[in-house]
């Protein structure tokens, strides 16, 4: 993974991403060489924040997910909604993106 993201241009992360890295260091048998790794890694990055127009896109992509009775992580609905709003690509091994249409999903 580390190999294909150095190759693109400008790597967006959404701040939602980042706790969720964060979170998982934490939990890992060695919190502070993840949180030092994960750091590193953000230098590189943009932060993508959440805001007002991200709140009605999350509304509008959970509304469709729960009439097609296909939920998925709460967490997950955000980061889709950036990706959404922000017309970039979404770079995901997590099969349950595909029930959300309008984004891009790069393997």
């Amino acid at each position: 993974m580390v190999d294909r993201l150095e190759s693109i241009a400008e790597i967006y992360v959404p701040t939602i991403v980042e706790g969720e890295l964060f979170y998982g260091a934490y939990r890992s048998a060695d919190p502070a060489k993840h949180i030092s790794l994960i750091r590193s890694f953000m230098l590189n990055c943009r932060s993508v924040v959440p805001d007002r127009t991200t709140a009605e896109i999350y509304g509008a992509v959970k509304a469709t997910l729960v009439k097609k009775g296909r939920p998925i992580p709460e967490n997950d609905i955000w980061i889709a909604a950036i990706s959404q709003q922000y017309n970039m690509p979404l770079y995901t091994t997590d099969k349950h993106f595909q029930e959300i249409d309008g984004i891009s999903i790069l393997k």
